[in-house]
């Protein structure tokens, strides 16, 4: 498809404001909400299916939701699914699936959004899939799964790093700005059809039904899968000495914490509760990978006195080598819908400190697989959950017990209960189209 061939496409915001438009009465927003994938072609009974899955970048090391993307649908394809992908940008090696690309070239900031969103309905109206899965980012489908969570859950917690006195001009710019405006106009798209939702956690699933009003019953909780075959506590034979040895830490207890959002993701938090750590002249290191600026974060640990103890080492392409070398999993984040991070962690026999802001902290038992915080500013709690587990006997047990946690969540499981969300769609489907 080239661009320009449509029309429509020679102006998204003529497009976007038409659909809104129409969906703004009832009539016209309940045949919106039965998307052409759902009107045909269900007599068939054998269990292959052609399911589109839609993300704006199908590459693997985007980030955590670009990740579960790249893996599902490999698994899908394992299970003899006909995939297609339906975005802008595609990674190396995508060669699994039918992808169909999306022309946004020329458009930037907000109205990129909206044009991904058009030009992916465009494709998917064509497509005859039997499910459409967006992951977030678009309007039109089948199940909606926004792996960044819902954007008011994250406005909200990124309200916690402004003044209390100030907070206020933040949720004012929130209606005054136009990116906003944009957001709120794809969500009423998002939220306002006849279609499932998929929360990553339960923290989501409340989310949506307060801030937009989904009914319960339309919400099925996955919490994310893991890859337990490459995430595995085994590794360490392999890549432990090496790495720890390149890191020089070598008998401390290492405290990993991978992120590309520091500020999100507790760096800071991390940092602050190392110097009350270090001031009790324990042996440790915290170990931060990701490629988020480190200047302000070395800052802060020299301003604290315990630049000796953190390091900031920058991205790795392969996150196995690391998590081999650590001894704890430290993730004080704000908001994670469910990390997958922590998941990969867990898997590798690692014990977690995270929050009650992570959607994977549901799944921990405070005590078993580590500790849960309810507050991730309380950097004494995080400190104390630090020390802790320094304790090798205390370390060990959790980490043991983390690894059977990470095997009760695999991918494979994952994918069950996700094709069960797509039969529920299909059937749901069905009812739809009848009443049409």
């Amino acid at each position: 498809m080239k661009e320009g061939t449509d029309p429509e496409w020679a102006s998204v915001p003529s497009l976007f404001e038409w659909q809104v438009k129409a969906a703004s009465s009832a009539r016209s927003a309940f045949f919106f909400s039965v998307p052409l994938c759902l009107r045909g072609n269900h007599n068939r009974k054998e269990a292959r299916m052609r399911i589109a899955l839609v993300i704006p970048h199908f590459d693997p090391r985007r980030g955590g939701a670009e990740r579960w993307t790249w893996d599902f649908a490999d698994r899908l394809a394992r299970h003899a699914h006909e995939v297609h992908v339906v975005a802008e940008t595609f990674g190396p090696g995508a060669d699994r699936t039918v992808n169909h690309f999306v022309p946004v070239a020329g458009h930037t900031g907000s109205l990129r959004r909206l044009g991904f969103a058009a030009g992916a309905e465009r494709i998917l109206r064509g497509l005859g899939a039997d499910i459409v899965h967006d992951m977030g980012h678009g309007w039109y489908g089948d199940v909606f799964m926004p792996h960044g969570g819902t954007r008011n859950g994250s406005f909200r917690q990124n309200l916690l790093f402004w003044p209390r006195g100030l907070r206020w001009a933040k949720r004012a710019s929130a209606w005054l700005l136009p990116r906003y405006r944009t957001f709120r106009a794809l969500e009423r798209r998002q939220y306002g059809e006849r279609r499932l939702f998929v929360a990553l956690s339960r923290m989501v699933e409340r989310d949506m039904i307060a801030f937009h009003g989904v009914p319960p019953e339309q919400i099925r909780v996955v919490y994310n899968g893991v890859d337990t075959e490459r995430f595995d506590p085994a590794e360490r034979k392999r890549y432990r000495a090496a790495v720890r040895s390149e890191l020089g830490v070598q008998d401390a207890v290492v405290f990993l914490l991978v992120a590309h959002n520091f500020r999100l993701k507790g760096v800071p938090e991390a940092i602050r509760a190392a110097a009350l750590l270090a001031a009790e002249r324990r042996d440790f290191r915290v170990l931060v990978v990701g490629n988020d600026r480190p200047g302000r974060y070395n800052r802060l640990a020299q301003r604290l006195g315990c630049a000796d103890v953190v390091r900031l080492v920058g991205s790795r392409s392969d996150t196995v080598p690391v998590y081999a070398a650590a001894d704890v999993y430290l993730h004080p984040t704000y908001y994670d819908p469910c990390s997958l991070v922590v998941l990969e962690a867990l898997a590798s026999g690692l014990p977690v400190i995270t929050t009650r802001h992570n959607g994977a902290g549901e799944l921990i038992t405070a005590g078993q697989e580590g500790s849960v915080a309810d507050d991730p500013a309380d950097i004494a709690g995080l400190r104390d959950a630090m020390r802790e587990l320094l304790a090798s006997d205390v370390r060990h047990a959790c980490g043991a017990r983390a690894r059977v946690l990470a095997e009760r969540h695999d991918m494979e499981r994952n994918y069950r209960e996700m094709i069960a969300v797509y039969d529920e769609a299909a059937s749901l489907g069905r009812r739809l189209a009848k009443i049409a």
